[in-house]
């Protein structure tokens, strides 16, 4: 018996299935109905989703997934929060549906309840990066596909677990590095590699600053909020506002600059900047072999990787706001959001001939990721390249934290004769979480 079908099923409800399954692949449609992960199909036209952290951030996710996704059940440790999702979720139902009452949302103080939901295709994971790797292992091990945010991990050892999960049970992880599915920055990496600016020398990353050790005072806990599921498997602090503020105050949250939650700015912005960076490089399956530290000690830039080919990438402002600089033998190509431009100006104004090489084509970075589930292939910002550059980050923080030069061996993923620096690349988990 097939026991992705009901119990109950017999051989009509077998040949109806069949032939349900080939009207729609026939009948192809942008929207996927069939999930890679265990094999059974969704309920619905649209793939199913449960968003596990509903705070600002999924709640611009929600609206940029609704055309092409459902929404239904979502989990938060922190109720108000929750509410306010759901409100965006009902109204956004009812709109599609053309229904004033309609509902279909579920919401669930736990993730752990929301996973074993049999109806839930894929999850969202939207929280502080302390949570992401065990949530996603967690998540894929439940068959579930997963969009998570960038950094797609908060250590070099939570994203290999995470890669591993992804690969064993056979489901499609995307990170939340739409940069990638953007024109501007694939035409800059596309010149890049067809040798526009000639042999690439150094790049130059700019974003903000690295993680600091938490340093605030606490703060009186709110009854909405259930402090110690938002620490989870985190090393334990007071409550403070900065690191979760009120839902009315619709602001990104600060526990991104502590080290225990977050990676600094240099891990929030580098997630998006070092990623363009290795993309351009083609160093999306490795990473830099040596992290040489300013000698300025206190110094929040200067930071110098070397790949093992000889570039160098440097955290450094180079007075564009947060960006990149690829600078080659034939002048310097600067990207960023609201950039793309070059030094001599022809060169970010090229037309790529016909023939060349272009990279993984997305427009549209929700999108791609359910196509991906649908088709099995992997995504424009797949499990193992968000584990590299989220690695990048991960190793630029040890290497402003240790303030001395670093050698490491990115197929072995350790920092060469260094057990301090080693005993950095993975976390040591409170209570009883774990990466199974």
């Amino acid at each position: 018996m097939n026991k992705n079908l009901p119990e109950n099923s017999n051989a009509n409800s077998r040949r109806k299935f069949v032939k349900q399954g080939l009207q729609a692949a026939v009948a192809f449609t942008i929207i996927p109905r069939f999930v890679m992960g265990r094999g059974y199909l969704a309920p619905s036209d649209k793939i199913n989703l449960g968003y596990i952290g509903t705070g600002k951030q999924s709640r611009s996710l929600v609206n940029s997934f609704k055309d092409i996704a459902q929404a239904v059940a979502g989990s938060d440790v922190d109720k108000q929060k929750l509410a306010a999702f759901q409100k965006i979720v009902e109204k956004n139902n009812a709109e599609a549906t053309q229904k004033q009452d309609y509902k279909g949302f579920k919401g669930y103080a736990d993730f752990r309840e929301l996973l074993q939901r049999k109806d839930i295709d894929a999850v969202v994971i939207a929280t502080p990066d302390h949570w992401h790797a065990v949530m996603a292992v967690m998540a894929a091990n439940a068959g579930k596909h997963v969009y998570c945010e960038k950094p797609m991990a908060h250590s070099v050892a939570e994203g290999r677990a995470m890669v591993d999960a992804m690969k064993k049970n056979k489901v499609i992880l995307q990170v939340g590095s739409m940069q990638r599915s953007s024109d501007k920055f694939r035409t800059a990496v596309d010149l890049v590699r067809n040798g526009y600016i000639g042999r690439v020398n150094e790049v130059l990353v700019n974003v903000g600053d690295p993680a600091i050790a938490f340093d605030l005072t606490g703060m009186p806990m709110p009854d909405y909020l259930n402090w110690d599921g938002w620490v989870g498997p985190a090393p334990m602090r007071p409550f403070h506002t900065e690191l979760s503020p009120p839902v009315e105050k619709d602001i990104y949250p600060n526990w991104r600059n502590y080290k225990e939650y977050g990676g600094g700015i240099l891990s929030d912005w580098g997630a998006h900047m070092f990623d363009i960076a290795q993309w351009g490089l083609d160093m999306d399956s490795t990473g830099p072999v040596k992290f040489i530290p300013p000698t300025d000690a206190n110094a929040k830039r200067g930071l110098v990787m070397v790949y093992e080919n000889g570039i160098v990438m440097k955290h450094e402002d180079f007075g564009r706001n947060w960006g990149v600089r690829f600078k080659g033998e034939f002048g310097n190509l600067d990207v960023s959001r609201g950039f793309l431009d070059s030094n001599p100006a022809n060169i970010a104004k090229a037309v790529l001939k016909a023939d060349m090489p272009r990279v993984y084509n997305s427009t549209n970075h929700y999108q791609d990721w359910l196509d991906c589930i649908k088709s099995g292939k992997q995504p424009i910002c797949d499990v193992e390249t968000g584990h590299r550059s989220s690695s990048v980050c991960a190793l630029a923080n040890i290497a402003y934290w240790m303030k001395r030069p670093l050698d490491w061996d990115p197929k072995k993923e350790q920092f060469k004769k260094d057990d301090e620096a080693n005993a950095l690349l993975k976390p040591a988990f409170r209570g009883d979480w774990k990466l199974v």
